[in-house]
């Protein structure tokens, strides 16, 4: 970019000043046409609103239920454990420094998808039955925190 080319940021549109003359285009009634529930001050409806129709998400059925004390755990799986050398000591603190996992939540939760080649010490808030037993098929540990 060179000076010459420099122009006014398209982002700076002038305010739409509204109910000042008719020649500005939106006098009068300020582009609001006339009366109706949408002219009155503080008029309008809701998000959602059909004119007294039932609305949509009143329509469909609802089912099932939303857990509030439901726990989500960051999930790792025994093929992304094979990064590590043999003998580490793999826990939480480890896979979020190496990037495995961006977040702890509320816990860490060792999956047995794919195969482990190397002997570790796994260390997570809970482990799938079978990546207990494939970890401990190589010679590995696993513990519960």
């Amino acid at each position: 970019m060179k000076l010459h080319e420099l122009k006014p940021s398209q982002a700076k549109k002038k305010r739409n000043r509204v109910g000042r003359g008719m020649s500005s285009g939106n006098g009068k009634t300020s582009g609001r046409g006339h009366k109706g529930q949408k002219a009155r001050s503080g008029g309008g409806v809701r998000p959602g609103f059909e004119g007294g129709q039932m609305p949509l998400f009143q329509r469909l059925p609802k089912r099932g239920f939303t857990n509030i004390n439901r726990k989500e755990y960051a999930i790792v799986n025994l093929e992304t454990l094979n990064n590590f050398d043999e003998g580490t000591e793999v826990t939480p603190e480890l896979l979020l420094e190496t990037g495995t996992i961006s977040k702890v939540k509320a816990g860490v939760k060792i999956l047995g998808n794919g195969k482990v080649e190397k002997k570790l010490t796994v260390k997570a808030h809970k482990f799938s039955a079978s990546a207990q037993e494939a970890i401990t098929a190589v010679g590995g540990k696993t513990e519960v925190i």
